[in-house]
């Protein structure tokens, strides 16, 4: 899921949104938008009046604003002196700088200095209308859900109206409150941030935010008075279509569910109201007050942690607590911390929450490969799948990491104090870090250079343990001489690594230790002789696994250097769901070069040796040779008949089986070769869409489309090492 970025306006391609400030003074900012807006989907218009309060040294400034380039101001009147209610404010001349049709917004300048009250206060009244007509479009990503693109649109279908629409006036780093009153064909509703008045027709919004969001379309609406466990009142609501309309308490009840898991951690709700709205294109964004989640999701029933969860975290982080991108995203990585992981924890889940820590491991040591890197501290918004490695989970784990090091009461004290400290207001790693260092009561600018503005993570080596009589004792009392090399570029990390002692009838001796040097021993005392010692069992510490000691996934071919995709003889000229694969593999790599893109090739020209790197087969042994050669490397894991398939001992038959696989290619124990097979084509058809959802597993069942079975074979992950004796 994905929190909407409002961005500033690039120095490099746009002129700034206002003028150049003098030395010691500081430049206007709008402080309250008073909005007359009404939409006209079918001509995809919108007519609008806007009141902006600015300040900050507005008065005697030249003052410029953006909007979109598709918009035409009719009219701007200075209100400054005009009192309530103002009939008949004198027109200020403008000038535009920007021509309708680019990309960048145009410019609306002030001709002409506009006089304010004593504090520098200024009021103006924009007068406006025009077309918001982007239709979405399909996102770029093969392998990771994102919305659809668009910078706004307004149509028969819906209205999406955010802040790169630039359907308003603004002023760059402006944060603002806003009064809107939004008219709508009948049977519409409209749903922004704020609080909704009676008629749902006007909406008040009194936090400050960075940009106001607006959508409407044919919605249910079913709101719910509700109290959180802390006693705050909050309106939950839903805003669905029709067809949906019968899941709102499914997602009222997950709303009440969430609010009071975080309500603890972070303080009071920053809101009034808490809403889900219905999207007509795909989408998973986060708004102050709500979330708009495309209609796809909304019938999967999306209200686990890292969806639902994710965006209700973002009410306090992110959208009632703002970042600049351009000092850096904390945002997605605190906010993954707490929902997609720390939500298991707090359920009581060990196990769940193990595997989100498996996950984030994986997601960076696939994603990001060595030399790729950069620090945490550059990461601002997620363009590919190794943004997301980095911002989302490699963040993620740096804040477990900072709650390990400052422990369990400081480290949920200091949280609590953000949104205390910096609602309504920009906060960056750098106040973040002072946060921490305050409630720990200690200095911790070491952690955050290593951790946040350093690139890379470490990569520990387990690499030789003996097990020797301890000195100056006698009998059975023994110690464990633990040799540890941490193998990595330039200076080595300052970390705390679990160690897992494996004894007798399945017993374990975890010990805690810390490294800080390239390779350090480290001598541990044991009562009795280990079996065998495990590294970061728990999976507790970021850090880079090498691509042959994780599970053979769809993604390691996805990923790998060298691709080869094989197919059917007849794949490629017969439509279907294979062919659609390939097509669609193809269309994603156009605009790589040649050397970088994935290989096509025909099952009979996979008669020799393999090509080397990793492997997509697509079909059976019956349709593609290259399929038994897939098997051979997957040993007994797998068979393949006619009529289906067995996984780990456990039959599949049936016209609507499918199976996606994985194995180690035992040629190159870096790559791998995956299978995907139908009974049928029908089998594939809806696996075939969704294939590089199933990224993560060694293998996936699908029966009718649906997962029914799926698990991993080889992981060493946290991979034992056993004691020798000297």
């Amino acid at each position: 899921m994905y929190r909407l970025i409002r961005f500033s306006l690039l120095a490099s391609c746009l002129v700034p949104a206002f003028a150049v400030a003098e030395p010691g003074s500081h430049p206007p900012t709008i402080q309250h938008h008073q909005l007359t807006l009404e939409l006209l989907p079918d001509s995809h218009q919108l007519i609008a009046t806007d009141r902006l309060t600015l300040s900050g040294g507005a008065s005697g400034r030249d003052l410029s604003f953006s909007l979109a380039p598709t918009l035409q101001v009719d009219r701007i009147q200075d209100l400054t002196h005009c009192p309530d209610p103002c009939e008949s404010a004198p027109e200020i001349a403008f000038a535009r700088d920007g021509a309708a049709g680019e990309k960048a917004p145009q410019r609306v300048i002030l001709k002409q200095p506009v006089a304010g009250h004593g504090d520098g206060a200024v009021r103006v009244q924009f007068s406006y209308h025009g077309v918001i007509d982007d239709s979405p479009r399909d996102p770029r990503h093969l392998r990771f859900v994102t919305p659809s693109e668009t910078s706004g649109h307004i149509g028969p279908e819906g209205v999406y109206l955010s802040s790169e629409s630039q359907w308003y006036p603004d002023v760059d780093d402006s944060l603002a409150t806003y009064d809107v009153t939004i008219k709508v064909p009948e049977g519409w509703a409209a749903v922004t941030q704020g609080l909704a008045q009676s008629d749902h027709a006007r909406w008040l919004v009194s936090s400050k935010s960075e940009a106001l969001t607006v959508v409407a379309n044919r919605f249910v609406v079913k709101t719910r008075d509700w109290k959180a466990q802390s006693g705050q009142a909050i309106q939950l609501a839903t805003y669905l279509f029709p067809e949906e309309a019968a899941l709102a308490d499914e997602y009222l009840d997950a709303s009440a569910r969430y609010l009071d898991a975080y309500i603890p951690l972070l303080g009071p709700y920053p809101f009034s109201q808490f809403a889900v709205v219905e999207n007509f294109f795909s989408s998973g964004l986060g708004m102050p007050g709500f979330t708009l989640l495309g209609s796809g999701v909304i019938k999967r029933h999306y209200t686990q942690p890292y969806a639902l969860g994710h965006e209700i975290v973002h009410s306090w982080i992110g959208n009632g607590v703002f970042n600049r991108v351009s000092d850096g995203n904390w945002v997605e990585g605190l906010t993954t911390y707490l929902s997609n992981y720390y939500y298991h924890e707090l359920s009581g889940d060990e196990a769940q929450a193990r595997e989100q820590r498996r996950l984030m491991l994986m997601g960076y040591s696939v994603y990001v490969r060595p030399g790729e890197e950069y620090p945490v501290r550059q990461f601002a918004q997620k363009h590919d799948e190794k943004d997301n490695a980095i911002g989302y989970q490699q963040a993620a784990m740096i804040f477990h990491a900072l709650r390990q090091e400052v422990g369990e009461a400081v480290f949920w004290r200091a949280l609590k104090q953000i949104p205390a400290r910096y609602l309504g207001a920009v906060a960056d790693w750098r106040d973040l870090e002072r946060t921490f260092q305050e409630a720990a009561g200690r200095d911790l600018r070491w952690f955050f250079a290593q951790w946040v503005e350093r690139a890379g993570v470490p990569k520990l080596e387990l690499s030789g343990f003996d097990v020797r009589p301890a000195h100056g004792t006698s009998g059975q009392v023994r110690a464990l001489d633990a040799v540890v090399h941490i193998t990595q570029e330039g200076a080595p990390y300052r970390i705390p690594v679990e160690l897992e002692f494996v004894l007798s009838e399945g017993r374990t001796y975890p010990v805690r230790i810390q490294l800080s040097d390239a390779q350090q021993d480290v001598i541990v005392p044991l009562a009795e002789r280990p079996l065998a010692v495990r590294l970061d069992p728990g999976l507790h510490l970021i850090r880079r696994v090498a691509r042959n000691e994780l599970a053979p996934m769809l993604n390691l071919y996805v990923t790998d250097a060298q691709r080869t995709v094989v197919v059917p003889r007849t794949s490629p000229q017969q439509p279907g769901p294979l062919a659609e694969i390939v097509q669609r593999i193809t269309a994603q790599e156009e605009a790589k070069s040649v050397a970088a893109r994935t290989t096509v090739r025909e099952a009979n020209e996979s008669a020799g040796p393999l090509p080397s790197g990793s492997l997509l087969v697509l079909g059976g042994p019956g349709e593609n040779p290259a399929a038994t050669d897939v098997l051979r490397n997957c040993g007994d894991h797998v068979h393949v008949t006619d009529k289906g398939f067995t996984v780990e001992g456990q039959s599949h038959e049936g016209a609507t089986m499918a199976l996606l696989v994985s194995c180690r290619r035992q040629d190159h124990p870096g790559s791998v070769v995956t299978l995907l097979y139908g009974v049928t084509p029908q089998a594939l058809g809806r696996v075939a869409r969704l294939l590089f959802f199933y990224g993560w597993q060694s293998y996936v069942v699908f029966h009718d489309g649906a997962v029914v079975a799926r698990g991993d074979w080889e992981d060493r992950m946290s991979a034992e090492v056993r004691i020798e004796t000297r």
